[in-house]
């Protein structure tokens, strides 16, 4: 049995969120039901507009997972057996973890300290002729430096593929995370900041041969079924192979109720991390920042003594953290990926840990982690 907590990681989020709005989910969920519309239906179809109307893309395309956007992103770009994909090691497996299923090979650099993302300076020395692509990772809703990023891509003839699993509504300079590159990889599974009851995830792109392209890697090269939504794609000239790989339209129903509330799920979360910013300026404990347009998807500090920390506001205080990643990707044994120094990298796995920040925190229980925080550092 789980513990029970007096604030929860995230777990409450999920439950509050369905309270509050439970009978506009419910008739979203029933509506399929009724009209027996479970794969590539309308619902689907209306996600992928409203995803793409939000993000500011030309088009989206609704995928199973932010695993399979990655994916199916590497195959759509041509990168495979031989090709070199500059990624990060401080991020979650799957970007560079895709490479590797595309018979490439993933080159690893280390991030910056201060904001914990791609250090862009790294990425020039990096590049050799088997450099394939780019692929930044946006963590937590911070953006890369994708200024830079694009600039020594033209200039290296390089593709760009942003994992923006962790920044739905981030901006820089105006501009939406996951429509800088050649496509933009989302996650919709349940802890993101737009969660749907499941697994689900999408790719973006400005480019229409993409598009139609990843219409069909994500159905089997299934022309017939596209046409369900809409889309009558150009019959190919030479078959390919694809996945099965789809967002199921009932996951695309309840995102469709959820992504209304976008607006207010972004500004509660930056209430809260403000909230935390003010109470902890005076703490001997590293705090996260944020650029003006960029989200709060996690709150991550570097606490001393994490391990006391996690004890202390786990036990005593009945505040959830989450702590991952303490061994760094690159690290893991059996992956050959060992050789990679990256001193930043494995400096952050010794020290972070992440506070809850979910938009469904009451006042009361933002106010027990604070005082929790600050009893833990006066003792």
């Amino acid at each position: 049995m789980a513990k029970e907590y007096k604030v929860n990681f995230i777990n409450a989020s999920y439950r509050r969120f369905y309270e509050k709005h439970k009978e506009e989910i419910l008739n979203a969920i029933t509506s399929c039901l009724e009209r027996g519309d479970f794969i590539m239906r309308e619902d689907l179809d209306r996600f992928e507009k409203n995803l793409a109307d939000y993000t500011g893309a030309k088009y989206a395309v609704g995928v199973n997972s932010g695993t399979d956007a990655l994916m199916l992103s590497h195959e759509v770009l041509g990168i495979g057996r031989g090709d070199e994909v500059i990624c990060v090691s401080h991020t979650f497996i799957a970007p560079f973890q895709e490479t590797v299923h595309v018979g490439g090979t993933p080159i690893l650099i280390d991030i910056k300290e201060d904001d914990c993302v791609m250090d862009v300076s790294q990425i020039e020395p990096a590049i050799t002729e088997k450099t394939k692509a780019i692929l930044p990772v946006h963590l937590s809703g911070v953006v890369c430096d994708m200024k830079e990023i694009l600039r020594i891509a033209q200039k290296h003839n390089l593709k760009v593929i942003e994992d923006a699993c962790q920044a739905l509504g981030s901006k820089q300079d105006g501009k939406m995370a996951g429509t800088f590159g050649d496509t933009g990889c989302f996650s919709f599974i349940s802890p993101k900041l737009l969660g749907c009851y499941g697994d689900a995830g999408a790719v973006v792109t400005n480019n229409k041969d993409i598009y139609e392209k990843l219409l069909l890697l994500r159905n089997h090269w299934n022309i017939t079924q596209n046409a369900l939504l809409g889309v009558q794609l150009p019959h190919p000239e030479i078959m390919g192979w694809g996945h099965n790989t789809r967002l199921d339209n009932i996951q695309a129903a309840v995102l469709n109720v959820k992504i209304k509330y976008i607006d207010w799920i972004i500004n509660r979360r930056k209430e809260i991390a403000e909230k935390y910013l003010v109470a902890f300026k005076d703490l001997p404990m590293g705090l996260p920042s944020r650029r003006d347009g960029e989200t709060w998807q996690e709150f991550i500090v570097r606490p001393q003594n994490r391990e006391d920390f996690r004890d202390y506001m786990q036990n005593e205080a009945g505040v959830e953290l989450l702590i991952r990643d303490t061994t760094p990707n690159h690290k893991l044994k059996g992956l050959g990926l060992d050789h990679f120094n990256l001193p930043v990298t494995e400096k952050l796995a010794t020290e972070q840990a992440r506070l809850p920040i979910y938009p469904e925190l009451t006042d009361e229980e933002v106010n027990h982690v604070i005082e929790s925080v600050k009893k833990f550092y006066s003792t």
